[in-house]
């Protein structure tokens, strides 16, 4: 049996694959900043050069999203 550490902050590729967006849409949203008519960033923090996401951020970030339950009720 193996240990395996969960990190709390996850890089750039493990943050797209956690939250099921391309690394692309982290990257841009990230530089864009807010824009109307645009999904916003989830919360990230820098260390040095390197983009990090704490998983509480990505699950506080999706959890803002609205679930449906058929595409009626978006409008």
């Amino acid at each position: 049996m193996t240990n395996q550490v969960q990190p709390k902050a996850l890089t750039e590729i493990e943050a797209a694959k956690y939250i099921g967006m391309s690394r692309s849409f982290l990257a841009q949203a990230r530089m864009d900043g807010p824009r109307n008519n645009r999904t916003p960033a989830p919360r990230f923090i820098k260390i040095g050069r390197a983009v990090r996401y704490l998983r509480q951020d990505l699950d506080a970030w999706l959890d803002n999203f609205i679930k449906l339950e058929h595409l009626g009720q978006a409008c």
